[in-house]
């Protein structure tokens, strides 16, 4: 959606590496209005248009797509893209219509790109599963290529809504870093039980004074249903105000 920082770098990064020397890598930049719920920051999302476009320049992008609201939807648009068992939990169950935003559009941007390989982040575990789900119920001939969270230097997962906080929310938000980190020590040490988990998780964050939990989850990375008991491929996954300013993050703890 723009405000391009060093994680979409990685990647346009890994997208080149994919297109090889004779491929092309595009970038499409779309502030979906879809994918958020009224009252949120649709409005005050930043748009730095000339920084992208120098950002994508610089990388070496052949192609960016930077289309209006206008030209990706009709007026009287009555059609949707829905997928209806990931997008029920964490994310989705937190804001109810998101992942059909999400979907209506990443659908008519392939639709309209026709990629061979479309890259995106694990930092957005939940959004990558889906678009992963629908790529395979819908049968688009695009292969799905995931990359790590990039981080900054002090653990905070890099985001364009970073750039929201002020110096002491910015301070504070490392917490969600340590939080997960004391999560996959705790299993690593034995602990099974979700509950604990997701207490001590909670505990740590909420030292942090200017926090609010939205929701701290434990769910199967394979099909994000909630779980009771920590196994193999299990994700924890959070979203936590800072201010007015919510963040997401995860680990993957066994």
């Amino acid at each position: 959606m723009g405000a391009l920082h060093k994680a979409h770098l990685e990647l346009i990064r890994v997208a080149r590496e994919h297109a090889g020397p004779d491929g092309e890598v595009a970038v499409s930049i779309f502030v979906n209005p879809l994918q958020f719920e009224p009252g949120s920051d649709y409005e005050r999302y930043p748009r730095p248009e000339k920084a992208d476009e120098d950002f994508c320049r610089d990388a070496g992008v052949d192609l960016l797509f930077r289309p209006s609201v206008e030209e990706m939807y009709f007026d009287d648009r009555s059609t949707f893209v829905e997928e209806s068992s990931l997008s029920s939990v964490l994310e989705g169950k937190s804001r109810p219509g998101h992942f059909r935003g999400v979907c209506t559009v990443v659908a008519k941007l392939f639709n309209i790109l026709t990629p061979d390989v479309a890259v995106f982040g694990e930092k957005d575990f939940q959004q990558l599963a889906i678009i992963r789900r629908m790529v395979r119920d819908l049968n688009f001939k695009i292969d799905i290529v995931a990359i790590p969270t990039v981080r900054e230097e002090d653990g905070l997962a890099r985001s364009s809504r970073n750039q929201y906080l002020n110096a002491e929310e910015r301070k504070q938000a490392t917490v969600l870093r340590r939080a997960l980190l004391k999560a996959a020590e705790m299993t690593r040490g034995g602990e099974t039980s979700t509950t604990r988990v997701v207490s001590a998780v909670c505990e740590m964050i909420g030292q942090a004074p200017l926090t609010r939990i939205d929701y701290v989850g434990l769910v199967d990375a394979g099909n994000l249903q909630p779980i009771e008991v920590i196994g193999p491929n299990s994700l924890l996954a959070l979203a936590v105000f800072f201010g007015k300013t919510r963040l997401i993050d995860n680990i993957l703890l066994a």
